[in-house]
């Protein structure tokens, strides 16, 4: 009886719970979309450890993200290149230059990224294909992300100066897009042409590598960092250092901190809304629920009733925001926003909002404990 109850009253006050399905699916999209935001923003501090394929990474000991790395020599890895544990090592290069397009007088600060050109070179690998490393070993080539072509004021094909060298954009990528920073992408010697700071072929920003046997990552990175490294030098498997660079960027920068105190905002508004919607849509139907109970329904059926009700206003609200939430990664995905949405993020918002819901129907109904019917029904 309990469950054929909660349903009718729910169709036939549909207009008195409207509201609070509203508020359910504004509350899960507000949540959801700031958690996707501050995932995918903090995540793009470790884009040239994601987008690479190495297995390790080599670097300055003590680097808090990988693009404050400094450079180190070769001659401090040189065990790694004869270690049968170790598949392939190569240089990565971090750079830096300044823009200047042939359309526009003004100046854009770059990041240069160096990279090894070879076919199964591991930099990059998921954004730079083979025929774009080919074709980078051309002197003075370089790739750029699509999405920073505007802020460039160049588009494939057109040329430019960083640092008064002249390169040419041989193409465009995607998925390198940084945070208010531009990437420009090249091979190491291009690198080292345009920044005359970086190392020579004697050193790197990183060296990268495949191991032998990546099952056994965690073991051959501990021996590797005990017996083959000098005191200056530190290894990281990779997620460790894409670990390392996010960490570093939520917790120890002031965007990261102000991206974290504004999704905890976003998170207490939509259990605000959610509950004191809820609470009113409950509140509503008192009258209809004295009712019940001078008809001589226990308490713990009106209970029960209020509980599903709540329950299904908390389901129709979720699946309205899950759609929602799918539609907004679509138009950032089209617009290359970082947008990681993720099922995590989307279970954890309904966790939350459907246990709002449930302790708003019973504080709802909480007044009716005790309670003379007669006295609701005046």
């Amino acid at each position: 009886m309990a469950i054929s109850i909660a349903r009718k009253t729910l169709l036939h006050e549909w207009r008195r719970f409207l509201p609070a399905v509203v508020a359910v699916a504004f509350s899960g999209v507000l949540i959801i979309s700031q958690g996707a935001l501050l995932i995918g923003i903090v995540g793009a501090n470790a884009l040239y450890v994601t987008q690479s394929t190495a297995d390790i990474w080599v670097g300055f000991r003590g680097t808090q993200s990988v693009e404050l790395g400094r450079p180190i020599l070769a001659d401090t890895i040189t065990n790694f290149f004869v270690d049968p544990a170790v598949a392939r090592m190569e240089p990565f290069l971090l750079g830096s230059g300044d823009w200047r397009s042939a359309k526009e007088k003004g100046g854009t600060s770059v990041t240069v990224v160096g990279i090894d050109t070879a076919f199964d070179g591991l930099g990059l690998t998921h954004i730079v294909s083979a025929n774009l490393r080919g074709a980078l070993r051309e002197p003075g080539a370089v790739v750029i992300d699509a999405a920073d072509s505007s802020k460039l004021s160049t588009s494939s094909g057109d040329t430019a100066e960083i640092n008064g060298r002249k390169v040419k954009v041989i193409g465009l990528i995607n998925g390198l897009r940084g945070l208010g920073g531009v990437n420009v992408v090249g091979s190491l010697d291009t690198a080292r042409l345009i920044d005359r700071t970086l190392p020579s072929d004697t050193g790197a920003t990183y060296f990268i590598g495949r191991l032998t046997d990546p099952d056994s990552e965690v073991s051959t990175v501990s021996e590797l960092q005990r017996t083959s490294l000098s005191p200056r030098t530190e290894i990281w498997r990779s997620q460790t250092l894409a670990d390392l660079s996010t960490n570093y960027m939520l917790m120890e920068s002031g965007a990261g901190i102000a991206f974290i105190f504004a999704t905890l905002i976003a998170l207490v508004i939509g259990t605000l809304i959610t509950s004191q919607t809820l609470l009113a849509a409950v509140n509503g139907n008192i009258a209809q629920y004295a009712t019940l109970r001078a008809l001589g329904v226990p308490f713990q059926g009106l209970q029960s009733i209020v509980l599903e009700q709540a329950a299904w206003v908390g389901l129709c609200g979720l699946a309205v925001s899950t759609f929602v939430s799918v539609t907004i990664a679509a138009i950032a995905n089209a617009y290359r926003v970082p947008f990681e949405f993720r099922i995590s993020i989307l279970l954890g918002a309904s966790a939350v909002l459907f246990i709002v819901a449930m302790v708003a129907g019973l504080l709802a109904i909480r007044r009716l404990r005790g309670v003379d019917p007669a006295t609701l029904l005046r």
